[in-house]
């Protein structure tokens, strides 16, 4: 059985730049294989045979294979022992925001989406934004007071909601205006081997090997 972490992303994919920066900030060593989305590389049998809703992320792994980038999250944390939380009570916490994150911080995901790849008719921006930028004051709000949004260390919370989060400027919305929510960003980018999308998701297939 292969030990070995395999993800499938894509370069753009916000739900692929959560796992990857979990690998990251955890050292993991894994491989990735792109998924090129522009040329609807995820549509075809051979991808809909890892993920039958023809999206990414993709993470395979001792035989298993795990779809939905907040699941793969919950798997990495529950094998690997990483950003998993201190407490039982942290753990479920975690989670619960992981399941917000799917439904509230994905309007974040659509107003970029529509900002940058799709023209859509105003009205549904003017839908999308407002629900983004609630998701946003909810979370800048719970940070008040804190450094993280679970216990006293991070968290998939935090990678989970930050991954997604991270294109807000692409859909016009300014980190400045969430003062908790820029802090808590600036002490996720001063951890070790964090990185940013676009340095860290490959365009190629490409194996890593932290040292």
């Amino acid at each position: 059985m292969d030990d070995r972490l395999t993800l499938y992303g894509s370069f753009t994919s916000s739900s692929s730049y959560k796992p990857m920066l979990y690998l990251s900030l955890a050292r993991l060593p894994f491989s990735f294989r792109t998924v090129n989305l522009k040329i609807g590389k995820q549509n075809e049998p051979e991808h809909l045979a890892r993920n039958r809703y023809g999206k990414v992320p993709v993470l395979c792994h001792r035989g298993l294979t795990i779809v939905q980038s907040n699941v793969i999250l919950s798997y990495l944390a529950l094998t690997t022992g990483h950003f998993e939380g201190k407490t039982e009570q942290d753990r479920w916490t975690a989670r619960e925001w992981l399941d917000w994150e799917a439904d509230a911080i994905s309007n974040v995901a659509k107003v970029r989406h529509y900002s940058r790849f799709r023209k859509v008719d105003p009205a549904v921006m003017a839908y999308f934004r407002p629900p983004a930028e609630a998701a946003l004051s909810f979370v800048d709000q719970s940070l008040q007071g804190r450094d993280w949004l679970v216990g006293d260390s991070p968290t998939i919370a935090d990678i989970g909601c930050w991954g997604r989060m991270v294109f807000m400027a692409e859909g016009g919305m300014n980190i400045e205006n969430w003062p908790h929510l820029l802090a808590w960003s600036n002490r996720l980018k001063a951890m070790p081997r964090f990185a940013l999308p676009y340095d860290l998701i490959p365009s190629k297939d490409r194996e890593y090997d932290p040292v």
